[in-house]
This record gives structure tokens, C-alpha cells and sequence, in this order.
């Protein structure tokens, strides 16, 4: 250790040259870096959600829609609304990407000739707005409220909400920046319809994107320098000296910039959770580099002079550093496992940038002290040791006294805040994921408010038989499930497939609506529909092209994705007591789907760092009663933080699934700081109180602030307005803190109970 040390100091001036140098290189690539906000990076090539959803595109289309929404409470069927209407159909129509648009100008009305009750007409439901007159406005609202087609879908029930819909491409999705063009398109008719005095509402797949992207980029460069700049305010605070700040914050900025570097290279686009790596890297890089810097003070004010207090720094920190590194990477790792592909990209990132902080940690920081040789004051800093003494002199009492009662007192807190478990609910709905201020939330709870449900399942139908959609009997089935759902859950609002155009021929042909009795008559119906109906509103989206399978829309509320699975499963399940199957598909159900892999993650992720990371504190301690005085700090914070989430009405999504990793990384580090010191305490010959002086002396401080500076930078997060970074930060930054007080007052008081008189109990 001493020759490494010396080579270090050795070659200062070329180390302390060299890695800013390196960074810079490195950092010539980030001008390449790309947002990615599309809901494909959230699986992998070989998610069979993915595959599916890919197979249903393939077959019937895309079903993602642009919306645009908007109020008149006099109602809709006048003149100016029906003209904004008719301008942005239109619009919508000559914008690239789009496959389809559907509103209430352009629904294909199906009714009886004037002239002769036997034709049977299809024609835009409203052609020249200005040749209607009042009572041809009338007549059309009456009809429109009466068509199932229209109403509670495209026009609300009372008459004053209406909403266009864009169906996009399939393709769409797979071309780089054809959703923001199409926002930037929409956007800018939107803003040309400003006069008309309406408030329109966007929804909708590109809208969800680019509320995803907007976002992402806005916390990433909102919150990181925030964060950057609260950090080095408290180091300064701290260590009342701007190199401490200055070094601790330089690791941070190296590592962030030759991780990311290293992920433009490898081809990898920022999404909303790599967007935050930086925070990451501020709590890993941070730590490291505050243990490094308060040791070397410690060192000076013991009289050591620069390169002797190098030495100690080093010689002291290099195993717990070492520890916390490649423990903080193996819970980032962990992450690793988790089929969430931006929560992977995050941990394998975030497990490297642990590992190379800890090497410029080890190489940066003592070239850097060797170089600058911070000035010491003999009065100011004798004063803080005396302090320092003083204050953990006063812990060791503190603990050795009350150790029984700490003990207790922490089970009846800690019990009161696990009780929270039993009140958890999994949360993953897109929606939720935003503010309820955020445009995109807005919207949406406009649209359920106001119109429909604003999510939608695409429930595809086999008839088992070529020509089986055709069949009486299989469309009868179709109904019943139709009436079954709508009456089983109240959050099934509408559902949309070729039946309502088959029921509403019947109705026009024999006064009655229902469904015929001749498949052969079906099948005239479907046929005369589709010669009738001008290019672009082609039926080749409801079904395929050996018309075996029907497409079933079904636009939802806002729900749980708990309760989104139990309909999902319910409407499946109830298909099996038919001859025919239904699977239900569509981008509503594959985010509700990933709610097991969110689980999975929380549950996985912990459990492998748990299990590793004890496996190498038994192989380093080399004392199997180390691990349970390991987990239990370190599973606590995680069980005590999911209890008070019960309490605050907090759900797990994803930003809590990366949480639980990320808290056993980053708390891990205080458990093992406090045991390598007492360890090392021990083996020196201290009694029980001299060594937990001796862990708060040259540990228990830096814990501390290095959790004060941590939980304030993840608390920031609380102000973002995507709802897994606010979890996330508020999560973390409270199991951060349990964590301290488990390390600092409940391990204490455990040890104090088992080995305050028995030295071998760690120390052999």
C-alpha cells in the first residue's frame, strides 16, 4: 500500500493532468446523446409482451391515436364548433404519419335514402356547415346523441364535448423524430384555431411520448445542476474549505461525464431514469471522496504533515472504500435482472460508474492533496478535535446507558412503521405517472371527465374459422361479452368494433337493431359498408384479411393497473367458457402487464444484493455472525421506508422497483464503515465505549453528512413532475436517513447488548 501511495504522489502533476484531460475526450461524444421517450424502450427485443403487440400492429394497425379535445357548454352542433372541427379534420388528414382521422364531421352516417326508404346512404355525417340552418343543427345533434357509434366516443352524452382522433402508422414509432413532428404539426394547428375561444386538450400515443422526453430532459437539467450546487453548499458548510468541495464534486463530474460518454458510444439514448444518473453518481462519488478528504483532516490535525496524512487517509479508507464500491455496485447491478430496459441500462451504468468513482477516488484525491496541500490551523482545528471528542465520548455513553431501552424503542417504532406494509398497492399506469398538473394528466382526466374512457384495450376476438366474424352466433357472443364487461366493471365506458355497423345496417333495413340471422346478409352489410366509404376509412383495422378475427375496442377509465389486470384476466377467462378466444392487446395493457416486472424488480433486485453482498462480507469478515449484524441494517430501511410508503399513500411503481436497489447500495456504505471501524477498534484492544468513540471519531461523522448531503439531492427530486422520480427521491432520501439511525443508534445498541463485554465476539 505504501509504494502505491508513494507512486501516486509520485506522479501527481500527470494524474491530476491526466483524468480531467481523459473526461474532456470523453466528453466530446455527449454533443451526440439522444432522448428516447417512446414506449418501446421500456421492453427488450425479446419481451413477448413486445412481440405480441408487434404481431397485433401487424394484422390490424396501429393503436396509437392523437387526440385533440375540446368544450363549447352552449354544445357542439353550431356553426363555429362544427368549423373547427371540419379545418383540423382536415388538417389531420394531409399530416404525414397519419393513417386515419375520425370526428364528428367525417363519421360515416348510415341511413335510409329520403327519396326511396330501400337505398341505404353512407355520407359524411356533416358536409356544408354553412348551409345548415338551426333546425338542421337540431336534427343532426338529436341524431348524433342516438348513434352508438358517436355518442359517449367521439361526442359526449349531453352534447358539448367532442374530441378528433388521428389514428398514426404503425410505423410511425419506428422512425426517428416522426412523433415530434407530428406534435409539431398538431401543435401549430392547434395554435392557428387560438381565435375560435375553445381550449383544446392533446392526447394520445405522441403526446404520451413527448410528455415522456419533455419531461426526462427538463428533470436532467433542472435538477442536476441543483443538485451539484447543494452539494458542494453543504460540502462547503461541512469541511468550511472550498478544495474538500471542490475534490468531492470533481469525482462526481468525471465519473458522470466518462459513464455517459461510454453509453453515446455504446449506442444507448437517455430516457427518463438514465436522464438522472448524474444524481446517482453524486451520492456514489460524493461518499467516497467525503470518507477520503475527513480522514486527511483528521490525519493533519494529529499533527501528520501533507504527504504522512496522505498515507493515513489512504491506508485507512482504501478496504471500506473499496467495500462500498463494489457493494454499491452489485445493488446497482442488480438492477440488471429487471426486464424494464431503462431500469437495466440505469443499473449496469450506474454499477460501472461506481467501480471507476472508486478509482478516481483512489488516484485523483491524493494527487490533488499532494499537490494543493491544504493549510491547516492549529488553533481552529485542535478546537474542532476537542469537539469532536467530546460529542462521540458522549454517544458511547449515550448507547452503553440505554442500550435495552434503544433497542425496544426501535422495535415499537420500527413495528408501528412496517404495519404500513399491509396498505401497499403496485402501481405502473402511464398516466399516473405525470402530475395532475401536467398538460398530458390534464387532458386525460378532461376526457374521462367529460367524454369517455381515455385509455383503451384492443380486445382481439377468434372466431376459430375462416368467415367465423360473419357468423350470427359468434356476433351474439360478442354482444353478450359486450353487455357482460360493461356491467361487471363501470369503468368500461365504450366499446367500438364492425358489430355496431352490422346492427346499425339491420336497424336502417328493418327498423330494428339487432343482430341478423343470415350470415349471408352479414356479410352484404360489411360489403356494401366498405365500397361506401371513401379512401382512408377502409374496415381493414377491425378485423383481418381472412376476417376470422374481430377487433373489439374498449375505451377505459383511469384505473389501478391492479384493477386493469383483474379485467383484463376477467374478460379473457370469460371467453373460455365459448367456442371462441379472445387476448387482449394494445398499449393500455402492455404497461399494465409490466406491473409483474416492476414487482419483480423490487423483489429480485433486493434480494440478489442482499444475498451477494452478505456472501462477501462473510469472505472478507470471515465471521458468519458479521452477516445477520450486516442484513439486518441494511433490510430494514428498506422494509421500515416500503411501511411508511403504506402510510403516505405512497404506490410502487417503477421509480420505488429502482429504489430498493439503489437504498442497499448506498446505505450499505454506512453499515460497512461502522463495522470495518469497529472491527478495527476491536483488534486494537478498545473496550466497548472507546470503540464507538473511536467509529464516530473516523466514520460517524462522515456518515452523517454524507447522508445529509445525499437525502437533501434525492428530496429535490420531489419537485419533478413525473411521479417515479418524485417516489423515488422521497423514497430514498427517508430510507437513507432510517438507515443512519439503524446504523448509528439500533447496530449500536444490539452490539453494546451481545459483545459490550465480550471482546471476541468480532474481533477474531
Amino acid at each position: 500500500m505504501k509504494k502505491y501511495i508513494n507512486l501516486i504522489i509520485r506522479f501527481r502533476w500527470f494524474i491530476a493532468i491526466l483524468i480531467p484531460l481523459l473526461s474532456l475526450g470523453f466528453a466530446t461524444q455527449l454533443k451526440h446523446i439522444e432522448f428516447d421517450g417512446s414506449y418501446r424502450i421500456w421492453f427488450g427485443k425479446e419481451s413477448q409482451t413486445l412481440k405480441q403487440y408487434d404481431e397485433f400492429k401487424a394484422v390490424f394497425g396501429s393503436d396509437s391515436s392523437l387526440i385533440i379535445a375540446f368544450h363549447d357548454e352552449n354544445g357542439i352542433m353550431n356553426p363555429k364548433a362544427l368549423g373547427v372541427i371540419n379545418r383540423l379534420t382536415n388538417k389531420l388528414w394531409e399530416t404525414p404519419f397519419v393513417a386515419r382521422v375520425d370526428s364528428l364531421t367525417n363519421y360515416q352516417y348510415i341511413h335510409a335514402g329520403d327519396e326511396d326508404p330501400d337505398d341505404i346512404i353512407i355520407e359524411d355525417f356533416i358536409d356544408d356547415i354553412s348551409a345548415l340552418t338551426k333546425q338542421d343543427l337540431e336534427e343532426k345533434n338529436t341524431i348524433a346523441l342516438n348513434e352508438d357509434a358517436l355518442v359517449n366516443r367521439i361526442i359526449s352524452a349531453d352534447g358539448t364535448t367532442t374530441m378528433i382522433v388521428a389514428r398514426i402508422t404503425a410505423k410511425a414509432g419506428a422512425i426517428p423524430g416522426a412523433i415530434a413532428k407530428i406534435n409539431q404539426y398538431v401543435n401549430q394547428y392547434v395554435k392557428e384555431e387560438k381565435e375560435s375561444g375553445y381550449t383544446f386538450h392533446l392526447a394520445g400515443g405522441p403526446v404520451l411520448n413527448m410528455a415522456f422526453a419533455t419531461l426526462g430532459q427538463h428533470d436532467a437539467l433542472t435538477f442536476t445542476p441543483i443538485i451539484i450546487i447543494i452539494s458542494m453548499l453543504l460540502l462547503w458548510i461541512i469541511f468550511k474549505r472550498p478544495s474538500g468541495m471542490l475534490l468531492s464534486i470533481s469525482i462526481v463530474i468525471f465519473t458522470f461525464i466518462i459513464v455517459l460518454s461510454i453509453q453515446v458510444l455504446l449506442g444507448y439514448k437517455l430516457n427518463n431514469f438514465t436522464a438522472n444518473m448524474p444524481v446517482f453518481i453524486v451520492a456514489i462519488g460524493i461518499a467516497d471522496a467525503m470518507h477520503l478528504f475527513w480522514i486527511y483532516l483528521i490525519g493533519r490535525r494529529k499533527g501528520l504533515d501533507n504527504h504522512q496524512a496522505i498515507h493515513y487517509t489512504v491506508e485507512k479508507n482504501f478496504l471500506p472504500v473499496f467495500l462500498t464500491s463494489v457493494t454499491t455496485a452489485v445493488g446497482f447491478a442488480s438492477l440488471g435482472i429487471s426486464e424494464i430496459i431503462p431500469i437495466k441500462t440505469l443499473g449496469i451504468a450506474t454499477a460501472n460508474a461506481a467501480l471507476l468513482a472508486f478509482i478516481l477516488t483512489m488516484l485523483f484525491v491524493p494527487a490533488m492533496l499532494a499537490i494543493i496541500n491544504p493549510k491547516i490551523k492549529e488553533k481552529e482545528l485542535k478546537k474542532a478535535q476537542e469537539d469532536t471528542n467530546h460529542l462521540a465520548h458522549k454517544y458511547a455513553k449515550f448507547i452503553i446507558k440505554y442500550d435495552l431501552k434503544i433497542l425496544i424503542a426501535s422495535i415499537i417504532v420500527f413495528g408501528s412503521m412496517a404495519i404500513g406494509l399491509t396498505k401497499l398497492r403496485v402501481d405502473s399506469n402511464t398516466v399516473r405517472y405525470f402530475r395532475e398538473d401536467v398538460p398530458f394528466r390534464k387532458t386525460v382526466s378532461f376526457i374521462e371527465d367529460k367524454l369517455t374512457g381515455p385509455m383503451t384495450y384492443e380486445i382481439v376476438l377468434d372466431s376459430k374459422e375462416k368467415d367465423g366474424i360473419k357468423k350470427p352466433e359468434f356476433l351474439r357472443t360478442v354482444e353478450a361479452f359486450e353487455i357482460a364487461f360493461k356491467k361487471e366493471f363501470p369503468d368500461a365506458r365504450h366499446t367500438t368494433s364492425l358489430l355496431d355497423v352490422i346492427k346499425k345496417f339491420s336497424e336502417v333495413m328493418t327498423g330494428v337493431k339487432n343482430i341478423p340471422d343470415d350470415k349471408n346478409l352479414v356479410a352484404q352489410y360489411l360489403l356494401l359498408y366498405s365500397f361506401s366509404l371513401p379512401q382512408g376509412m377502409e374496415i381493414n383495422d377491425k378485423m383481418d384479411v381472412d376476417e376470422r378475427y374481430l377487433r373489439l375496442t374498449a375505451s377505459m377509465n383511469v384505473v389501478d393497473t391492479s384493477l386493469d389486470l383483474k379485467m383484463i384476466d376477467w374478460a379473457e377467462h370469460w371467453w373460455d367458457n365459448t367456442p371462441y378466444t379472445a387476448v387482449l392487446n394494445g398499449q393500455t395493457v402492455m404497461f399494465a402487464n409490466m406491473q409483474h416486472d416492476v414487482t419483480d424488480t423490487l423483489v429480485q433486485s433486493i434480494g440478489l444484493a442482499i444475498t451477494v453482498v452478505s456472501i462477501m462480507m462473510f469472505i472478507i469478515f470471515k465471521s458468519i455472525k458479521m452477516v445477520p449484524l450486516f442484513i439486518i441494517p441494511n433490510v430494514l430501511p428498506i422494509v421500515l421506508v416500503i411501511g411508511v410508503m403504506g402510510w403516505l399513500g405512497i404506490n410502487i411503481d417503477i421509480g420505488v422497483a429502482i429504489s430498493g436497489a439503489i437504498i442497499i447500495g448506498v446505505a450499505v456504505d454506512d453499515t460497512i464503515h461502522f463495522l470495518v471501524k469497529y472491527q478495527e477498534a476491536r483488534r486494537r484492544g478498545y473496550n466497548f465505549e472507546d470503540s464507538l468513540t473511536y467509529i464516530m471519531k473516523y466514520a460517524g461523522s462522515a456518515i452523517i453528512f454524507t447522508t445529509i448531503i445525499l437525502s437533501t439531492a434525492f428530496m429535490i427530486f420531489s419537485f419533478s413532475q413525473f411521479i417515479p422520480n418524485v417516489n423515488f427521491g422521497v423514497v430514498t432520501a427517508i430510507a437513507l436517513i432510517i438507515a443512519v439511525a439503524v446504523d448509528l443508534i439500533m447496530l449500536p445498541a444490539v452490539l453494546s447488548l451481545y459483545d459490550g463485554k465480550d471482546k471476541s465476539f468480532l474481533s477474531k
